[in-house]
């Protein structure tokens, strides 16, 4: 969706981006001149990206250990490569199904910290010495679900609500280096990991339908999108800092069924006062599915 030159001859690092939201983020980059540095543990989807992608380069990296984050700051990038150029960091990070709180353990939280946040802190922590120089800026990716919450996703949403806080803070403290902090929460992105699990359940396209229906839009969001929003934050929203840039389709808009099906309900009666009427029609029309898009 991005073209021309808009961020040409700048560096951007991607991390996750070896397929879903950060393939499409990197994508969006490398046509917008950028020199993409895709950073992944993923290594056969990174590497046919960077064959992909003019300019691309992989780099094996695993967020959680900081010894791997270093090689991935574009100023460590010898030339011919790459010069030193104004640098730009974006984050991706995991999703897990859905799991009860007694389903769950400290240590798998513990684990998902070290990935959804700490990884944005450590690349952060590395890059800013070089972000400060050139006065780059840092987009990191949250989630809606940190800001309306996610049943039975808690410690994902405890991680993604903090990667929004922190960028707001580091924001805050960056803003006299002239370094810019954003942050884009999507919500229903049609991914890899989105298909595998809706394939996973008991039915797919039933838990497909659902979350098209949960945006006004009446579909689900694509990687593409959320690279051109990542382009713009980076080349054209100079004045923006500390902002959360939500990518729902309005999913966060209105009210909405909200309950799940084993909670008890309290439902008023209607006073007898009022007539009952009869319904208008007893039956819903069907709706079919949409088709996954390939």
């Amino acid at each position: 969706m991005a073209s021309g030159a808009r961020y040409a001859g700048k560096v951007v690092v991607v991390t996750g981006g070896g397929r879903g939201i950060g393939a499409g983020i990197a994508q969006a980059f490398a046509e917008s001149g950028a020199h993409v540095v895709v950073c992944d543990k993923d290594e056969s989807s990174a590497q046919a990206l960077e064959q992909q992608l003019p300019g691309a380069v992989f780099f094996h990296c695993d967020v959680t250990r900081e010894e791997d984050m270093r090689v991935s700051v574009p100023v460590y990038i010898p030339p011919p490569r790459f010069q030193p150029l104004p640098p730009l960091q974006l984050t991706v990070a995991r999703n897990p199904p859905a799991q009860r709180l007694e389903d769950t353990s400290a240590q798998d939280f513990r684990q998902l910290l070290e990935l959804n946040l700490l990884g944005s802190y450590t690349l952060s922590k590395l890059a800013l010495p070089h972000l400060r120089k050139s006065r780059g800026n840092i987009i990191n990716i949250s989630s809606l679900t940190g800001a309306i919450g996610q049943s039975q996703a808690l410690p994902y949403v405890a991680t993604k609500g903090a990667v929004t806080a922190m960028t707001k803070a580091l924001a805050l403290d960056e803003s006299k280096y002239g370094v810019r902090v954003n942050c884009i929460s999507p919500g229903n992105i049609w991914t890899p990991l989105w298909e595998t699990l809706a394939a996973s359940s008991p039915d797919p396209e039933a838990e497909i339908l659902k979350a098209v229906l949960a945006q006004p839009l009446g579909r689900m969001g694509q990687p593409a999108e959320v690279g051109a929003a990542a382009v713009f934050l980076a080349s054209e929203a100079t004045f923006c800092t500390g902002i959360e840039l939500r990518l729902t389709g309005g999913a966060e808009l209105g009210y909405g069924s909200k309950a799940s099906r084993d909670t008890p309900l309290e439902v008023p009666a209607l006073s007898p006062a009022f007539p009952r009427q009869a319904p208008a029609c007893t039956t819903h029309p069907q709706v079919q599915p949409p088709a996954p898009e390939t």
